[in-house]
């Protein structure tokens, strides 16, 4: 009587082990991809730069709240990072090569590959942006840990909202960068506001905003699993029609 679940474990373990390595191996063509190209990282690294700097000349004589320093940091990441996330499923229409994909990778397997190049892209996007913003416009970080587990959180929910609404735009005939942007941004409005409130209690140290912070922290974990665990379930039903 063991013998049937056994089996059914073994087969459930190698259905997962399959998509695993199936988004490993599309993460790395993605990342193959984009070391040839250069295209994602090109464009978020000048956007960054070229919006960093002209925030700062605009604002060089002003004296910033913590809250406005707050909102244009997460601003600055929020666009340069939104130029390079929808190209992840453009970029195989636009080759042909989407049929192939839906024939020899799993659905999950494509999004979970197309999310881990996103993550490292907004990282990326974050690695560059934050310690210019800092330099240039400079901040007082009270909290560098919290600040870090604040872009990290947000980072992640960034990348799976905008992962999944990537998917929806890459079949429409044109227009695609405008239709991306209507659609991702009320979906990432509500991440923006909380990202923005947590980072002003890494930049002050008055101890209200220390605890919305905390508290937008729980938000920001709860909006990354929400949407992940939702693109996941709905994204075979996007990608096979």
């Amino acid at each position: 009587m063991m013998k049937p679940s056994v089996g059914v474990r073994k087969s459930s373990g190698s259905g997962l082990r399959h998509t695993l390595h199936a988004a490993g191996l599309i993460f790395k063509k993605e990342l193959r991809v984009e070391f040839r190209t250069r295209y994602a990282l090109g464009s978020v690294s000048l956007f960054s730069l070229t919006t960093v700097v002209a925030v700062s000349g605009a604002l060089s004589s002003q004296t910033l709240h913590s809250d406005v320093k707050a909102a244009l940091l997460w601003v600055v990441l929020l666009f340069a990072a939104m130029s390079g996330l929808a190209r992840v499923f453009v970029r195989e229409v636009e080759a042909g090569t989407s049929d192939a994909l839906k024939l020899y990778a799993p659905a999950a397997s494509v999004y979970a590959g197309k999310l881990l190049f996103n993550l490292a892209l907004v990282a990326a996007v974050e690695l560059i942006t934050v310690p210019l913003y800092l330099i240039v416009l400079p901040p007082q970080v009270i909290h560098p840990g919290l600040l870090i587990s604040v872009l990290a959180l947000g980072g992640l929910g960034l990348s799976s909202a905008a992962t999944f609404v990537a998917s929806l735009i890459a079949q429409a005939k044109s227009g695609k960068s405008a239709l991306f942007f209507t659609v991702a941004f009320p979906v990432l409005m509500p991440l923006l506001l909380v990202a923005v409130k947590s980072t002003v209690g890494a930049f002050d140290s008055v101890p209200t905003h220390q605890s919305e912070a905390v508290s937008g922290m729980a938000v920001l974990a709860c909006y990354s699993v929400v949407t992940t665990t939702a693109a996941l379930l709905l994204f075979e039903y996007v990608w096979r029609d």
